[in-house]
């Protein structure tokens, strides 16, 4: 069974930086993309970053220059460094494991809260 475990959400200040966890357990980690989602009140759930086994990573162009994305296939842990928060980026942040097809998301945790407060 795949588990997947989102921790380092909080409440910052705008300008103050975050770091998401994402604990993957039940699951060839280092075989598949993975990636960070986040639903902002009232908005639907949007891709924020992306890494592929091989490393190639994507961003929503709101965070580029901001968030990082990474992953540590020893651990099966994938990473969000979130940089100059902004009120914006308020939202619940979910990490999703792919499988299938590129962007076909199968697995997804239950999320952790994100309020960058102005």
């Amino acid at each position: 069974q795949v588990q997947l475990v989102e921790s380092g959400g909080g409440l910052v200040l705008a300008g103050g930086s975050l770091r998401l966890s994402c604990a993957v357990s039940g699951s060839v980690f280092s075989l598949n993309a993975v990636g960070w989602y986040r639903q902002r009140p009232g908005k639907q759930r949007e891709l924020v970053a992306r890494i592929t086994s091989g490393g190639s990573t994507f961003y929503l162009d709101s965070v580029k220059g901001r968030f990082t994305i990474s992953r540590d296939n020893a651990k099966n842990t994938l990473y969000l460094q979130m940089n100059t928060l902004r009120p914006e980026d308020t939202a619940v942040y979910y990490c999703a494991t792919e499988g299938g097809a590129p962007y076909n998301t199968v697995h997804w945790g239950q999320g952790t809260r994100v309020t960058v407060s102005s």
